[in-house]
């Protein structure tokens, strides 16, 4: 069916339902196994039901309730199992979220934000890299250089055999520059996969266009005064996403020419090689480093155009940086694997400082980072925001640090599996040896902080007991029902918690980090006599720790790939997984092109379209209504729509983050100020929240400018036991089941009520006009779902028709959808 509708009476309504993390079914959320889609693909659709695909056309049938429309999106994250593996670009998309972290600055400090996107770019540079040098540890050290060099270790991995000296019998590819040569197609593949995966997705997300007439603002509108969610080129990360893909492909590209060819150009520089093969390592040493350089260049010298849409891409130079540095490192394969009869591999490959090098890098970005931040909340402080300002590069170092372990965790792995011979292979470099060393005492740490949350929640859990007992005052209490919805709101309250856990993670990380980096300088020159006292039993405890950490860390990393593994193959896992990605990949692609795309480039130019033509062809008001993260995605459509289209959508939210978790964690787009702006343009805003919701809350708005946005903590049991109204025991629906409560469809009726152009007088305190149209009903379930053929029962309960979609009985599921 065409989008286009026909015009419609001014009485037309349309709730445009979003559903939360974890995605649903349009089945479920129109309580209707009969749908139809309106517009869209197998992607992201609008579905209605059969019954309502020609609403428009019987307006008089719709008086007094709205047309019910689901929004589908959740095939953008993790509707393909393949998608699963980008558990394994868990780091990039951390990195990621830190460049959304900055605090709110006012328009003066756009040099400083600037500096804060540089840093971030910066660290996500960096972290490429150490991916990239990890496999090339894994392939060119451990497996070409130690295995592959030792006889004894070549004959007991037999795969190995062609690659391995054996004296007069040696073959072509023994050398070890051939050796080298031939390992390094592995690395030069990851990063090959890497630039596939994220041109694949750049075509499908970021070329997706923002709407730029008729609904959303122009190119060149006046909007320096607007939320930069409402930017025309927010959602149109197009051009900076390909020009870091371009730096991020040469990086990984020159890190595995560089681990090929310096050890090449070292050794003819030291054991006195042909001059021509020592002046060609040279030039081939020199122009890696103008290669890097370039790299580094297009990184820095732009970000992210947000003001205008920006269609163009860069200049050739950028464009074909990748084929250049492809080009280098086939040529130094030439160069290094050039007949050395005399070359012999021995111990480790040459470079083993480059992974303390990175991590030190890192370090001092991340400070860095940090002063930076610190700077921009000196500016605009606000005790609602998470760690005061410093949660982005608090951020950025967990994403270094599970760089860290991925990396070290591979080539732990990898040289115990190759190391089962009588003359044992040297192993990693010993700054990986020292990074393990420091699992344990941040394992320690991390019990630590479970300890004291433990303690917390049953601190909050006695103060909630008596809060209990406040709200149901009219029931017999139940000792075992007041302490499980006790327990309920503490565990629910400890979100709030995060930031500190989040801040005292990130700061023993960083020192622990700087505590491998003295070992790994220090270790070698230590006296080989030093072997009694204080510090055999230092270095008795630091082996231990070293042999723990590694075992942790390969046993981690074995978890993950597992988990990737059955995800791929049980759709249960698949949707847990895909909740992670719902939550962390909302944002646009600013700092890492590989990491996984945002489905927000699709999700808000699909609503904010949806939204402006329908109000545009038919002239009806319409009421968007998001659940969890469905309701950021809406404030963010609704951010798009230009005013004259604005005045007539109202948005409804329940078990929402927008304040809770976005607001905190992101406050230059979701903070108080952000928030208000919204407040006054949308105008008709009301949203729900419950104590034992664990994600949604109360966005914390006045009512400075008519109604305030949040309701009264809606009551969870509704019932406390048994009544004549609930004869059957109610459960704690949580963060679930919001359009179950009888609260949903009278905020519903009071929005729609002030959208109504027919409706005379103003706006009373909390409430609409007397003669607003009636109330419609509402069906229950996790995400959102509409039920135009549920009774609304006299005590003001929802009689439900049948099971819904997926076999549950609608408004007993407490299944939460995030």
């Amino acid at each position: 069916m065409s989008p286009e509708q026909p015009p419609a009476a001014p009485y037309t309504a349309l709730e445009l339902l979003v559903h939360g993390v974890g995605g649903t079914t349009p089945q479920g959320m129109l309580n209707d196994p009969r749908i139809v889609r309106i517009t869209g693909d197998e992607t992201a659709a609008v579905y209605r039901r059969v019954d309502d695909a020609d609403a428009e056309a019987r307006p008089d049938d719709y008086r007094g309730r709205p047309v019910p429309e689901a929004y589908v999106w959740c095939n953008l994250t993790s509707g393909n199992g393949a998608r699963a593996l980008w558990l394994l670009l868990l780091p990039f998309m951390v990195v990621n979220l830190a460049h959304w972290m900055r605090p709110t600055v006012p328009d003066s400090r756009t040099r400083t934000v600037r500096l804060h996107g540089l840093l971030v770019r910066l660290v996500s540079l960096t972290l490429t890299v150490l991916l990239v040098a990890a496999a090339c540890e894994v392939a060119l050290d451990l497996v070409a250089w130690q295995c592959a060099g030792t006889p004894e270790c070549a004959a007991e991995n037999s795969w190995l055999g062609f690659l391995s000296p054996t004296g007069s019998d040696d073959g072509w590819w023994s050398q070890p520059g051939r050796r080298l040569a031939l390992a390094s197609l592995a690395p030069a593949a990851l990063t090959g996969l890497l630039w596939y995966l994220s041109h694949r997705t750049w075509s499908a997300y970021e070329s997706q266009r923002p709407m730029s007439e008729g609904g959303a603002p122009r190119d060149d509108s006046d909007d320096n005064g607007r939320p930069a969610l409402g930017r025309p080129g927010f959602w149109y990360g197009r051009r900076l996403v390909a020009r870091l893909r371009a730096a991020h492909t040469a990086a990984g590209l020159l890190t595995v020419a560089a681990g090929v060819g310096v050890s090449a150009a070292r050794h003819d520089r030291e054991d006195g090689g042909p001059a021509a093969l020592e002046t060609l390592g040279l030039l081939l040493t020199a122009t890696l480093v103008a290669g890097a350089v370039v790299v580094i260049w297009v990184v820095c010298h732009r970000g992210r155009s947000e003001r205008h849409l920006d269609r163009q891409l860069d200049a050739t130079l950028v464009r074909w940086l990748p084929l250049g540095s492809l080009a280098l490192l086939a040529l130094t394969l030439l160069y290094a694997g050039w007949s050395r009869p005399d070359w012999q591999s021995g111990h480790r490959l040459p470079g083993g400082g480059t992974f303390g090098g990175i991590a030190l890098v890192q370090g001092l970005l991340v400070i860095a980072l940090g002063v930076v931040a610190h700077l921009l909340y000196r500016t605009h402080p606000d005790t609602r925001t998470a760690m005061r300002g410093l949660a982005g590069p608090a951020v950025a170092m967990l994403a270094c640090a599970l760089g860290g372990v991925m990396s070290g965790g591979v080539a732990q792995r990898v040289a115990d599996w190759l190391d089962g011979t009588e003359k044992p292979i040297d192993g990693p470099p010993v700054f990986l040896t020292w990074q393990a060393s420091v699992i344990p005492p941040l394992i320690v740490v991390l019990l630590a902080l479970f300890g004291w949350l433990a303690r917390r929640t049953g601190q909050l859990r006695r103060a909630e007991t008596d809060k209990v007992g406040l709200d149901y005052p009219s029931e017999p209490q139940d000792a075992e029902r007041t302490q499980r919805i006790a327990r309920t709101r503490a565990m629910a309250a400890l979100t709030d918690r995060a930031p500190r856990i989040i801040g005292i993670i990130s700061t023993v990380t960083l020192l622990l980090g700087a505590v491998a980096l003295v070992g790994a300088m220090t270790t070698d020159e230590v006296p080989g006599d030093a072997a009694q006292g204080t510090y055999a039993f230092v270095e008795g405890a630091a082996e231990t720790a070293q042999a723990l950490g590694s075992w942790l860390i390969g046993v981690g990393f074995i978890l993950l790939v597992t988990w990737g593994r059955r995800a791929y193959r049980d759709p249960s896992a698949r949707r847990t997984i895909g909740i992670l990605w719902d939550v962390g990949t909302f944002w646009p692609r600013a700092a890492h092109p590989f990491a996984p795309p945002c489905y927000a480039e699709r999700a808000v130019p699909d609503l904010t379209w949806r939204m402006a033509t329908w109000t545009g062809t038919t002239g009806g008001r319409l009421v968007i209504s998001g659940h969890s993260q469905g309701s950021v995605l809406a404030a963010a459509a609704v951010w798009q729509l230009t005013p004259s289209v604005r005045k007539r959508v109202a948005l409804l939210t329940y078990g929402s983050p927008l304040e809770r978790l976005y607001g905190r964690w992101f406050p230059a787009h979701f903070g108080s100020a952000a928030l208000s702006s919204l407040r006054r343009e949308v105008d008709c805003w009301r949203n729900l929240h419950r104590a034992t919701d664990p994600i949604g809350g109360p966005v914390r708005l006045p009512g400075d400018c008519g109604p305030p946005v949040d309701r009264e903590a809606l009551k969870d049991p509704l019932s406390y036991g048994r009544t004549a109204r609930h004869p059957l025991p109610e459960p704690i629906l949580g963060h679930s089941g919001y359009q179950a409560d009888p609260a949903f469809a009278e905020e519903r009726r009071r929005l729609l009520a002030r959208l109504r152009p027919d409706v005379p007088g103003p706006r009373p305190e909390g409430g609409p006009p007397e003669s607003a149209a009636p109330e419609p009903v509402a069906a229950p379930d996790s995400d959102s779902v509409a039920a135009p053929d549920s009774v609304a029962m006299p005590d003001g309960g929802v009689l439900q028709p049948g099971p819904g979609a997926d076999g549950e009985p609608q408004g007993s599921s407490g299944r939460s959808s995030a």
